[in-house]
């Protein structure tokens, strides 16, 4: 028997059968306005670098974390959808012009990297929310407290380098961050489903979730990029 004869099932492959339909409708929403925030996020970026109008730092920063408590204070509903959105739209523009000085030091070092990294963030971050999706329900959910613990040891790293200023404690930091955020898209994908599950269908708010978790994860694998692509120039020289 031919086992390249075999059809493959699209359908099959595509179907959560321990995901309700509803929670499934909720999830298509999700990530839909997950899409829409990227792409506004995208034109934040664009126009820090390009167009030098808005000069991402503290203020843009501070704005974005303004926004997304707006936004967790302003309850769901039908009649607060459009303003939600348009709260989101702006939480994620100023996240976009937060990446500049990020986005600045990596073009200085090759250009290609933002291009490579934006790839390389895409196809893990698809890749661990299959993981989650296929996963049976909550198995993943055991990671909360690691993934906490993690996050305290990376504070702990942040401040011990405000002193000794080491690159490998600094590398130590990526690299770990890296791991531990690949670990995030695991643990709040399947969160939402069982928020969802359990009657919790704000589709704005968890899109803030995987949105932070997507733009972490681009951000450090920009800087791992361009460093080793430093060191690799220094090596030439």
């Amino acid at each position: 028997m031919n086992v390249f004869d075999r059809n493959i099932n699209i359908d099959a492959l595509l179907r959560f059968s321990q995901i309700s339909h509803s929670t499934q409708v909720h999830l298509k929403n999700v990530y839909s306005s997950l899409a829409l925030s990227m792409i506004v996020a995208a034109a934040g970026a664009y126009v820090h670098v390009v167009t030098r109008l808005f000069e991402g730092g503290v203020l843009s920063l501070l704005g974005s974390v303004g926004l997304m408590f707006w936004l967790a204070m302003t309850p769901h509903n039908p009649e607060t959808e459009k303003k939600r959105l348009a709260i989101l739209a702006g939480f994620a523009f100023l996240t976009g012009v937060g990446l500049g000085p990020t986005l600045d030091f990596v073009i200085a070092v090759n250009p290609s990297i933002v291009v490579t990294a934006f790839l390389g963030t895409s196809v893990i971050f698809v890749c661990f929310t299959l993981s989650a999706l296929y996963a049976k329900r909550r198995s993943y959910l055991f990671l909360g407290g690691t993934l906490m613990s993690g996050l305290s040891v990376l504070f702990l790293f942040s401040v011990m380098n405000m002193f000794f200023g080491s690159l490998m404690l600094f590398k130590a930091h990526m690299y770990l961050g890296l791991l531990i955020m690949c670990g995030f898209v695991l643990f709040d994908t399947q969160l939402i489903i069982e928020k969802a599950e359990n009657g919790d269908k704000d589709y704005i708010w968890h899109c803030v979730d995987l949105f932070l978790d997507f733009v972490t994860i681009f951000r450090k694998l920009m800087i791992i990029l361009a460093m080793n692509d430093k060191e690799k120039k220094k090596e030439r020289k």
